[in-house]
């Protein structure tokens, strides 16, 4: 019988995930490195060097466009992996992955990470569940963007980041959120302001704490509950210690 790994609670939950005999596989290589904000970890088209697996802090997926605006297309916390689609095909990255909210993670360079996929049936298996959750993010997120108003998509966007970090308080500027969601950042003051006096958030420069969690669900659209219910059915860990509403 498999034994299953016991890590902290601040610990990446896909390695939580694995069972001990499989980890073992990854972690003579893995080293610890520290998230910064504003770090890129790749940019479109690199060659991706390293897996990254957060274990606090939140990692962006950014699709940029020639004239300079940007959009983020895929949320990254302590559930899941940065390059991990390195494991299933081509190096070259798609988008930039750029950290918003700083934290640490385990990194571990490509070919280690895919040589322990070769022997690895749990981790392979891990690798392509956590890829069709995170593309059912980036899929809802093209919707999201299309169909629904700033605060909707700004109340989605605050509740992924809470999960994501188990934290009520998401140290974040409104410069950094209208990045994000691609809008200018007039526009996420009046959205902020709309959600402050409504009592759903609390905005203090650089700090947006999540006073509400029910008022915020209720106005947020249905997409945070659509990408949360395809996480918990794939990856059970992802909300194990998430704060409640």
């Amino acid at each position: 019988m498999r034994s299953v790994l016991r890590l902290h609670d601040d610990e990446n939950r896909l390695l939580k995930a694995l069972p001990a005999e499989d980890f073992a596989l990854l972690r003579p290589h893995l080293q610890p490195a520290a998230l910064l904000r504003g770090d890129v970890l790749f940019e479109a088209v690199d060659d991706i060097e390293h897996v990254y697996f957060p274990q606090s802090g939140v990692v962006s997926l950014v699709t940029l466009m020639r004239d300079g605006s940007s959009v983020e297309a895929g949320t990254i916390g302590r559930e899941g992996g940065v390059g991990m689609i390195v494991g299933a095909g081509s190096r070259q990255a798609a988008t930039r992955g750029v950290v918003q909210i700083p934290g640490r993670a385990r990194r571990i360079e490509v070919a280690r990470f895919r040589a322990a996929l070769e022997r690895s049936a749990p981790l392979r298996d891990l690798v392509h569940r956590y890829t069709e959750a995170l593309l059912a993010q980036v899929l809802q997120s093209v919707a999201c963007n299309a169909l629904h108003s700033v605060e909707q998509r700004f109340c989605r966007w605050l509740l992924t980041c809470r999960d994501r970090t188990g934290s009520d308080v998401i140290p974040l500027t409104q410069e950094a959120v209208a990045e994000m969601l691609g809008v200018q950042r007039t526009t996420v003051t009046a959205a902020a302001r709309a959600l402050q006096d409504q009592g759903l958030i609390r905005y203090r420069r650089g700090l947006i704490e999540c006073v509400d969690v029910a008022g915020l669900q209720e106005t947020s659209c249905e997409c945070y509950q659509v990408v949360r219910s395809r996480f918990e059915q794939l990856l059970p860990l992802t909300y194990e210690d998430a704060p409640s509403a």
